[in-house]
């Protein structure tokens, strides 16, 4: 049995693992380089489900599959609901997928963390390809746009030493203490900041003008739009002066630069275009197609791998779902009670749901009101492999260790089709599919074949390969009264796992004492939170971090414009003393 294995965790890293003694570390070859972020540090410290239940009460394992049959059984295929969280990167999470939708039951789509970024990247380049992290290390200038590495990509840091570091926030965080420019922006300006930055480049004559005729031979009718901006105003708006600007253009102009970008930035209905607008002023700047240079997302993790699982069906949007109109709701490695928006709304439906069914490691709010729990292995327990929206690599994930606790995705789904007479290959065969699409390459490791080292090194993946810029304004700057909210992830838990925040985050000169309980209010709802103070946070800003204990009280159950994707930031918020 091989001791080697990789992180199934959602994050940009996806490091490779040694499991030795009971112990993870580091692999010390590619970019994982012998460390493992805090998260995996302290992974089996952390107390995952082992025992089946119903209404409450322990079963075995063969008693639960029995009782998920027989909900299954009880209604009409078109009365349940296969939820399945994206949180879990290994390729082997799906075959639940395969098995419901065969069956006639509804799937969700959508997302809960990037989807309108990505639309509006789609948008302007036609796809939404991966600006792998061994280019990011190649750059000069490394744009750290609403993006914290510390506590999300912590294995970018040594190789951006040296470089120039600018850091656009509205919180001074670790990246942005050791940054040579530090713009402090107001939330929910960047699309502002990214057009004014594009239209002082062209009245500098700072772009890319040999890229541009080639590729993106809209950026004079781009730049007319830009012209529609009252630039002090807009300044004054975003809290940005004109000197920031300068130094921004000074710092990238005629440099290999590396845009890096969290999803932060676009957690509004307007979030497509905000993407777009940094993605046009990178196109200004020449940076698409050259080695070190790019804008870096959440690429596309299965990009250029065909899935062997039979997904067509009926599917409701993962952001709105009303639960209440199925018999049985089966979730699988998902928390929607705490990580979908308006959790207000979601509890109200799910409590009108005849059977929740709860399929994952950890308990939290959903495990605790499900009718069914039914443990899942760790990645540790069982094969798979596994992509990133980060890199190229491509990482096997056979299993490691036993445990007789819990079942796997495939033996579950395998169980489910045997029952129903529905057609599964073998584990091996799908394992084989996925493993398929691995080329190794001269540095002896494993990557996803035929994806660019290089995206758009010959064009755009749009009608005539060339870059799409907006054509219209459509936001405006909130100037609505109440405080931004920020829901940034924790450096001490990932969505609602592990060590999980309990506080709210606010500026000490907003006169809120550290410790004292707050009620924090938007037009969704409320909850109640201690103070902590934090100066490194605008004071027009509050934040609680996500996976906090209901935060998404406070969050609205609305798409954004273009794109099936929450809106987490949307609302502003009020905070309070609370009084009994």
């Amino acid at each position: 049995m091989s001791n080697k294995t990789a992180c199934p965790l959602d994050c940009y890293d996806a490091c490779e693992i040694i499991f030795d003694n009971q112990k993870l570390r580091g692999v010390k070859e590619g970019h994982t380089q012998g460390f493992l972020c805090p998260h995996l540090n302290h992974y089996e410290k952390h107390a995952t489900i082992q025992t089946p239940r119903y209404k409450g009460e322990e079963i075995s394992l063969d008693v639960a599959l029995e009782k998920l049959k027989v909900m299954l059984q009880s209604c009409a295929k078109n009365k349940i609901l296969h939820y399945r969280g994206s949180g879990n990167f290994a390729l082997m999470q799906e075959v639940t997928d395969h098995f419901f939708a065969s069956y006639g039951a509804v799937l969700t789509e959508g997302s809960l963390c990037d989807g309108a970024g990505e639309e509006g990247i789609k948008q302007g380049r036609g796809s939404n390809k991966t600006m792998p992290i061994h280019e990011i290390a190649k750059s000069e200038v490394v744009v750290f746009w609403g993006r914290n590495p510390h506590t999300t990509s912590s294995h970018l840091l040594p190789l951006i030493k040296g470089k120039t570091i600018i850091v656009i926030d509205p919180i001074k965080t670790p990246i942005a203490r050791m940054a040579d420019l530090h713009i402090q922006l107001k939330p929910h300006t960047d699309q502002f900041l990214a057009m004014l930055l594009a239209r002082f480049l062209h009245i500098e004559s700072g772009y890319d003008k040999e890229f541009l005729q080639k590729y993106a031979s809209g950026c004079e009718e781009y730049y007319e739009l830009t012209q529609n901006l009252r630039i002090k105003a807009v300044l004054e708006q975003m809290d940005v002066s004109l000197g920031q600007l300068g130094d921004f253009l000074r710092l990238v102009k005629d440099k290999r630069a590396a845009f890096v970008c969290g999803v932060g930035v676009q957690k509004y209905h307007d979030g497509a275009d905000v993407m777009r607008s940094i993605d046009a002023l990178a196109a200004m700047l020449g940076l698409f197609g050259k080695e070190g240079c790019g804008v870096s997302y959440l690429g596309a993790s299965r990009a250029n791998i065909a899935s062997p699982f039979y997904t067509q069906s009926k599917k409701v949007s993962k952001v709105l779902t009303e639960f209440s109109s199925f018999d049985t709701v089966f979730i699988q490695g998902a928390n929607p009670l705490s990580q979908m928006p308006d959790s207000n709304r979601v509890r109200a439906s799910m409590e009108r749901v005849k059977n929740i069914v709860y399929f994952g490691l950890f308990e939290n709010e959903t495990s605790e009101v499900a009718d069914l729990v039914i443990p899942a292995k760790s990645f540790l327990y069982k094969d798979d492999v596994r992509t990133s929206y980060s890199h190229n690599r491509i990482s096997f994930m056979p299993k490691v260790a036993e445990t007789d606790a819990g079942i796997s995705e495939y033996d579950l789904s395998a169980y489910l089709c045997r029952e129903f007479g529905i057609d599964l290959q073998s584990e091996e065969f799908y394992i084989n599919h996925f493993k398929s699409f691995a080329v190794q390459k001269i540095d002896g490791l494993l990557y996803v074949d035929k994806r660019e080292e290089i995206p758009y090194a010959n064009g755009f993946d749009t009608k005539d390969g060339e870059f799409v810029f907006l054509d219209e304004i459509d936001s405006k700057i909130d100037e609505n009264e109440g405080l931004h909210l920020i829901t940034s992830k924790s450096p001490t838990s990932l969505n609602s796992q592990f060590h999980r925040q309990e506080s709210v985050y606010l500026h000490s000169s907003l006169g809120f004492r550290e410790g004292e309980m707050v009620s924090v209010t938007s037009v969704s709802g409320s909850v109640r939170l201690s103070v902590r103070h934090n100066n490194d946070l605008r004071s027009d800003c509050v934040l609680i971090y996500s996976g906090t204990k209901g935060v998404n009280n406070l969050t609205p159950s609305k798409h954004a414009l273009s794109a099936k994707s929450a809106i987490f930031q949307e609302n502003k918020v009020e905070v309070r003393k609370w009084t009994v």
